[in-house]
């Protein structure tokens, strides 16, 4: 086999491959060979089909075969004997004569193919005790606790009907059709909808219209979506509900108190005080890990500088893209009425995407050379976590995890990355910084997930 560099330029490297004839004549023969004792060919017995009969019958099926096996596993070995790493599956050119490539199935010419693909760069990794992480941490007030126990009683709360005008704090149970311009809109039609007043649960102006009405009164309520509303169709627009009042009721006096607790399962107000200071903690924790995050693949990102494969980067980007179109497509807006155009949009996410693959492959080198790794059991539990985000769906989606081995392994890269986070984090200069709570769960301008 004869194998020539023909493109070296920068990461792109392309590679002819010429596979003699008398090589692929040489492969047949073995085949024909092993084959001869199993086939059955009438009017011969098991062993003693003739080779040039054996040729005839079986040459150019098992010489394609043998075409199909060079062409898998010739890339592979030829890359690795150069020590490069492809950064994707490499491209197989072959010639688009079928004269000629007849022939080679008969074994009268040279098989030749071309292997495409890109490098993955080599860099040098940089020492990381001058990165300095400033961690934001929130303290948490025995208030904000509190405050998070009367929401949950607020909602744990009984009602008993009555029979007066509905004021704030009360539920009104109620039938209502929605409609702009006249003409009843998707969402906003409802039966036997319960409202507790005040709790602004549905758009502004709308509760305090109902402030006192009673059971079976009919109300005219106009209102105004606001400007930022979701549904692109509705917002700014004014509309007009017809709401029949079908119930009125008065919440029970609220009692943070052992009582309250034992309707959801605690054996005491104490347990749930200290259930939710944990949620409170566990969800500024996310915000500080985010936060953290952020600041250290911003340091490490101004550290590398390096060509990137762009096909790494085009894959990037086209996931990317993909979401991004697809969630102003659900959202029924355009790029305008996000502040842009396409063309700045596409530039943008370029920019976001060739970050992503930089520091993608930053973490990987930084990963490997620290023997970082993800083990099974971590891969498992990583299925076990997506099965349970599709309750009643449980079967199909361990199912579709168990019969696709890819899928699994996609899950591999968010694992490696975090490894790679804390493995970096104990490395570098962390400070905690007391921060409001306001400060801390302010969302960045950019995205921050990287696909390592």
């Amino acid at each position: 086999m004869q194998v020539t560099e023909t493109k070296a330029e920068g990461l792109k490297r392309e590679i002819e491959v010429v596979v003699p004839a008398a090589d692929l004549e040489a492969r047949l023969q073995t085949r024909l060979y092993e084959a001869k004792d199993r086939v059955q060919l009438k009017g011969f017995r098991p062993g003693k089909v003739p080779m040039a009969h054996m040729r005839k019958t079986y040459g150019r099926s098992m010489m394609a075969e043998i075409v199909n096996e060079i062409l898998n596993e010739t890339p592979r070995s030829v890359i690795a004997d150069r020590k490069e790493r492809s950064a994707m599956q490499p491209e197989i050119q072959m010639t688009e004569d079928e004269g000629e490539a007849e022939k080679v199935l008969r074994g009268e010419s040279d098989f030749r193919f071309t292997v495409a693909y890109e490098t993955l760069p080599t860099f040098d990794l940089k020492e990381t005790g001058n990165i300095k992480i400033e961690r934001p941490v929130v303290e948490i007030a025995e208030d904000e606790v509190e405050e998070q126990v009367k929401r949950i009683a607020e909602n744990a709360r009984t009602f008993q009907p009555k029979d007066g005008a509905a004021e704030n704090g009360d539920r009104v149970t109620m039938d209502f059709v929605g409609k702009v311009d006249g003409e009843a809109f998707q969402g906003g039609t409802a039966t036997d909808s319960n409202l507790v007043l005040g709790s602004g649960q549905f758009i502004p102006g709308f509760e305090d219209q109902l402030v006192g009405v009673k059971a079976g009164d009919e109300k005219t309520v106009e209102v105004k979506f606001p400007e930022d509303y979701g549904a692109s169709h509705l917002a700014g627009k004014d509309a007009v509900f017809d709401v029949t009042v079908k119930a009125v009721a008065a919440p029970d006096a609220m009692e943070l108190d052992d009582e309250l607790a034992k309707k959801m399962g605690l054996e005491s107000i104490a347990r749930l005080r200290e259930i939710v200071r944990g949620q409170i903690e566990s969800q500024f924790g996310q915000a500080t890990r985010q936060k953290v995050k952020r600041q250290l693949l911003d340091q490490l990102d101004a550290d590398y500088a390096f060509e990137l494969p762009q096909k790494l980067v085009d894959a990037e980007f086209n996931n990317i893209w993909t979401q991004v179109t697809r969630e102003l497509e659900t959202s029924g807006k355009s790029f305008e009425d996000e502040d842009t155009t396409e063309e700045k949009a596409r530039e943008e996410y370029r920019k976001l995407a060739e970050r992503r693959v930089r520091l993608g492959l930053v973490l990987s080198e930084i990963g490997e050379k620290a023997g970082v790794t993800v083990s099974d059991e971590e891969l498992q539990r990583a299925v076990i976590e997506q099965v349970r985000q599709y309750p009643g769906q449980e079967q199909q989606v361990y199912d579709y995890f168990r019969k696709t081995p890819e899928a699994v392994q996609s899950l591999r890269a968010p694992i490696y990355e975090e490894k790679v986070v804390d493995h970096l984090l104990a490395t570098v200069d962390v400070t905690d910084k007391t921060v409001s709570k306001e400060e801390l769960l302010k969302e960045d301008d950019e995205e921050t997930a990287v696909a390592a």
